[in-house]
C-alpha cells in the first residue's frame, strides 16, 4: 500500500529546519513527519508531498526527492513545483494549488497512491481537487480551523475587510468546507475539537459533528525515543551549553517553549511571572527562543514577526528589574529540546502552555514525557489531554490565575510529573496514531470509492463570513 500525505505549506527535511521559526513551520510538520515514519514502520510506503523551494532565506528544500534520514526505502519527501521557486506563506498559496494538483498527477502518472491523507486547509483543498480527477479518496486533518482564528481577529464585517488581505479567510474557510464535504473521514485530535470547532456556524451545511461515521478521533503522539526521562542519553556538550544559559542553576523554573506568535500568548505567561512576587520567590522563568542564544543582544537576528512579539516582552522584563531571573534557551534540535526539558524537570520545574486557544498541543505532551509538570491553557485540547489529574489547567487571559496554577504546579511537581508520564505512555505515541490512521484508511478502501461529478468551485466564502460577523 502507498499512502501520500498532501501538505503544501512549510517543508520537511532531515534536520527539522526552521521548526517553530515561522507559523508555517509549526507542530503540524512534526505531526506529519512522525505519522509518516510510524506508517513506514508498519510496512506502508509513504510519500510526503510538499513544495520545492529555492530561496536563499529558506535553504535545504531544493531537492525534488528527499527523505528523513531513516526508513529511506519506505518513506520519502516529494517536493513539487508550485507557485515559483521562492518560499510563500500559506496564505499566498491558494491561487497556485491547482498547479500543484497538476504536478502531483504528472509525478505519479498511471501509478497513483492507494489513498491520500490531507493536512490543513490547503492540503484538504488539494485532496478534493485530486479526488475529482482521480477518484482516490482522502482523510482530512484540519489541525486548526480558520473560523476560530477569525473569531479572535474580527468582530464585524469592517474588521473582516481589514484582515482579509493578510489572512485570506474567504479562501481558507471555503477550502475547509469543501474538504469536510469531500473527505471520507475527518480526523480530529480530541472529542472537544470535533464537538466545538466543527460545530462553528461557518461550517454549517458542510459537516455535522454529530455524524459519527464522518469523524475519527486519533490523538497525536510523541517520539518516545527522544522525549523520555532518560537523561543518560544527553551529551555532555549539550548539557554544558544548556547549563551555561540558565541564570538560576538548580532552581525550579516556569518553562515556556512556544512559538513567538501572538496567539501563543508567551507575553501572558511572562506577565503572570512578573506580577507575582510569590512565583518569583519559588522559581525562575525560562523562555525557549530558537535561533538565538541571547535575545538581549541578538534580537535583530530574529524574523520581524518574532521580534514584534519578543521586543515588548524584553522591555517588560527589564522594567521589572528581573533580567537575572529570566533564562533564554536556544534548543537547536528536538534532541536538545528533550535534554533541556529533562534538565528543568530534575529541578522540579513546570511546563507552561499559555495559548489563548490550542486545538491540541504536542509541546506539553513532549514536556510531560520528560518529567515536567504541565500547566496548560483550559481552552481547547489540553483540557481533555490532561484531565483526571495528569496536569493543571489555567485561564490564559487571567495573569493571576496563571500565577496560581504555576505555583500549584511547582508545589505538586512530583505527583503531576508521574501522572503526566503515565498519561503519555498509555495514550500518546506515534505508533498508536499511525495504527489508527491505517485502520481508518483500510475501512475507507473497503467501501466503494466514488469520484465526484461536479468540478471544484472557486473559493470565496466572503459573503458567508460577512453575514456571520453581522449576526454576532
Amino acid at each position: 500500500m502507498r499512502i501520500a500525505f498532501l501538505n503544501p505549506q512549510g517543508n520537511f527535511d532531515r534536520n527539522d529546519s526552521y521548526l517553530t521559526e515561522h507559523p508555517d513551520f509549526g507542530g503540524q510538520l512534526v505531526y506529519v513527519k512522525e505519522v509518516a515514519l510510524a506508517l513506514g514502520r508498519l510496512g506502508v510506503d509513504v510519500d510526503v508531498i510538499t513544495r520545492r523551494i529555492e530561496d536563499p532565506e529558506w535553504t535545504g528544500f531544493e531537492r525534488a526527492l528527499d527523505d528523513f534520514g531513516e526508513l529511506e526505502e519506505r518513506v520519502r519527501i516529494v517536493r513539487l513545483e508550485c507557485g515559483g521557486p521562492a518560499f510563500r506563506v500559506k496564505e499566498d498559496l491558494w491561487p497556485h494549488l491547482p498547479e500543484m494538483a497538476d504536478a502531483v498527477l504528472r509525478f505519479y502518472g498511471d501509478r497513483l497512491p492507494d489513498y491520500w491523507t490531507t493536512h490543513y486547509a490547503d492540503g484538504g483543498y488539494l485532496g478534493a481537487m485530486l479526488r475529482v480527477r482521480t477518484g482516490v479518496g482522502f482523510t482530512f486533518t484540519g489541525h486548526s480551523l480558520g473560523a476560530q482564528k477569525l473569531d479572535k481577529l474580527a468582530s464585524s464585517p469592517d474588521d473582516f475587510d481589514s484582515i482579509e488581505q493578510r489572512f485570506r479567510f474567504s479562501r481558507r474557510i471555503d477550502a475547509e468546507r469543501l474538504s469536510m464535504r469531500s473527505a471520507d473521514t475527518i480526523v480530529t485530535s480530541t472529542e472537544d475539537e470535533r464537538r466545538e470547532q466543527y460545530a462553528h456556524p461557518l461550517y454549517h451545511g458542510a459537516v455535522d459533528p454529530a455524524q459519527d461515521a464522518k469523524f475519527r478521533v486519533i490523538p497525536p503522539g510523541i517520539n518516545t525515543e527522544i522525549f523520555n526521562e532518560r537523561s543518560d542519553q544527553d551529551s555532555p556538550e549539550v548539557l554544558a551549553r544548556l547549563n551555561a544559559a540558565v541564570r538560576l542553576p538548580g532552581r525550579a523554573h516556569v518553562v515556556v517553549s512556544s512559538r513567538l506568535d501572538a496567539k501563543k500568548n508567551v507575553g501572558g505567561a511572562v506577565d503572570a511571572y512578573l506580577h507575582s512576587p510569590a512565583l518569583q520567590d519559588a522559581a525562575g522563568l525560562a523562555l525557549f527562543v530558537r535561533g538565538v542564544d541571547d535575545p538581549w543582544t541578538e534580537l535583530q537576528q530574529l524574523r520581524s514577526a518574532e521580534r514584534d512579539v519578543l521586543a515588548p516582552i524584553l522591555e517588560r522584563i527589564r522594567a521589572a528589574g528581573l533580567v537575572e531571573r529570566v533564562s533564554f534557551i536556544n534548543a537547536r534540535s528536538q534532541r536538545e529540546l528533550a535534554a533541556a526539558y529533562r534538565l528543568f524537570a530534575a529541578s522540579g520545574s513546570v511546563f507552561a502552555l499559555p495559548s489563548l486557544f490550542e486545538p491540541f498541543g504536542l509541546a506539553p505532551i513532549e514536556a510531560a514525557a520528560c518529567g515536567l509538570a504541565v500547566v496548560a491553557t483550559r481552552n481547547g485540547g489540553p483540557a481533555e489531554i490532561f484531565a483526571g489529574g495528569a496536569g493543571l489547567l489555567m485561564d490564559p487571559e487571567d495573569p493571576h490565575d496563571m500565577a496560581r496554577a504555576f505555583l500549584q504546579g511547582l508545589q505538586r511537581h512530583g505527583e503531576l510529573s508521574r501522572a503526566g508520564v503515565e498519561r503519555v505512555l498509555s495514550t500518546y505515541t506515534w505508533d498508536k496514531t499511525a495504527t489508527a490512521y491505517l485502520e481508518t484508511i483500510r475501512q475507507a478502501l473497503a467501501r466503494p470509492q466514488t469520484r465526484p461529478e461536479s468540478d471544484i468551485p472557486a473559493l470565496d466564502a466572503s459573503e458567508r463570513i460577512r453575514q456571520y460577523l453581522s449576526s454576532r
